[in-house]
């Protein structure tokens, strides 16, 4: 079952590994939380659309690499973010939730 918010989501993090039946970018985004960034990261990678650029972007702003993270940025059409990374997990997976 699909988390119906972000407390929900938060939830979900217990649990032994990400359900098979939710989006990629979900997944990509609990691995994240779980702090998993390279299974995220290889999920976020075969994202072919300005929503897997923005979790990579995500990724390698979390990494530090801001000259990577930047790229991404612009490739998902957003400005480099002002919100520190938990703010903007957040926003990412309301965002995954809400196209639902």
């Amino acid at each position: 079952m699909i988390p119906k918010d972000f407390p929900e989501f938060e939830k979900t993090r217990s649990l032994p590994q990400a359900p098979s039946i939710w989006p990629e970018a979900l997944k990509a985004l609990w691995y994240e939380a779980k702090g998993d960034w390279e299974s995220s990261h290889n999920i976020a990678q075969d994202m072919h659309d300005h929503l897997g650029s923005w979790i990579h972007a995500y990724l390698h702003r979390k990494e530090g690499d801001r000259f990577n993270a930047g790229y991404w940025y612009g490739q998902a059409g957003k400005p480099y973010p002002e919100n520190n990374l938990e703010e903007e997990l957040r926003e990412l997976v309301i965002y995954v939730l809400n196209r639902e």
